[in-house]
């Protein structure tokens, strides 16, 4: 049975949150730091009424292709997990490319997206595309790869078929791994997407920071990355309720994180 959340655990996240800003801001106002080092929060916080329909405008871009990119990882990452899981052969053989793979640093392959789609959002998709992929392609493989090779079996014994075995336990067994893959994936998402629009892209946070930041306003860059982070803990959140949600039954007697 999972343990109760008392108040004061529920209310701790906000109270830290409030501490940073109250201890960010007498810091910066003891020490006289100007705000093009380092934007009290007050100050972001006047940017951010300011620019507004500015932000609106480019955060709603940064959300559609973060979102796509992730919709396309979640699709292609469980479809090729499912085949990587479902055969160990598969699974030895591709597991070292693809840790080759996910060690080159994204932002290197951007100018590549460059020129094989132009400056836009196809770029700043795949990129998101990239970063959310592996997470939800390894935890689904690891998922299928590691069922009991005893319960295999046993259900081989009672005259379960292969396919029987990889769709009527492996794919359920592996769902706690998906669904948790998810909550990591998401915010990589937003980070390859906003990565992507620093270098190839006229629309989104990220361009939105790199042209405050060129022209010295600061406070707008610090307000850019603050929606960024909100937008990202948001999906983080849904993503962690559809996860309680889904696989309550992979962890009762514990309080799944997020929930």
């Amino acid at each position: 049975m999972a343990t109760p959340i008392s108040p004061l655990e529920r209310l701790a996240p906000w109270l830290a949150t409030l501490v940073v800003l109250v201890l960010w801001e007498g810091a910066v106002r003891a020490f006289n730091v100007s705000e093009f080092i380092l934007p009290a929060p007050t100050s972001i916080v006047a940017s951010m009424r300011e620019y507004f329909p500015e932000i609106r405008l480019h955060a709603w871009q940064t959300f559609w292709t973060t979102m796509v990119g992730f919709a396309l990882a979640v699709v292609v990452g469980l479809a090729a997990g499912f085949v990587l899981g479902s055969s160990r052969f598969i699974y030895r053989a591709a597991y070292p490319l693809l840790i080759g793979f996910n060690s080159i640093p994204k932002v290197a392959l951007v100018p590549v997206l460059v020129v094989w789609f132009g400056i836009g959002a196809v770029p700043a998709i795949l990129t998101a595309f990239l970063l959310a992929f592996f997470p939800i392609l390894v935890n689904v493989a690891t998922g299928l790869a590691t069922l009991e090779p005893e319960l295999e079996d046993v259900l081989r014994a009672l005259g379960a078929r292969r396919t029987d075995v990889l769709f009527k336990v492996g794919l359920p067994r592996s769902m706690p791994y998906f669904f948790a893959s998810l909550k990591v994936s998401i915010t990589l998402a937003f980070v390859g997407a906003v990565v992507s629009e620093t270098v190839a892209s006229n629309m989104g946070i990220g361009y939105l920071m790199m042209s405050a930041s060129s022209s010295l306003r600061m406070p707008l860059v610090f307000a850019g990355l603050i929606v960024i982070s909100l937008m990202a803990m948001a999906m983080y959140l849904v993503f962690a309720q559809i996860e309680q949600r889904m696989t309550g039954w992979a962890t009762r007697g514990q309080q799944a994180p997020g929930g």
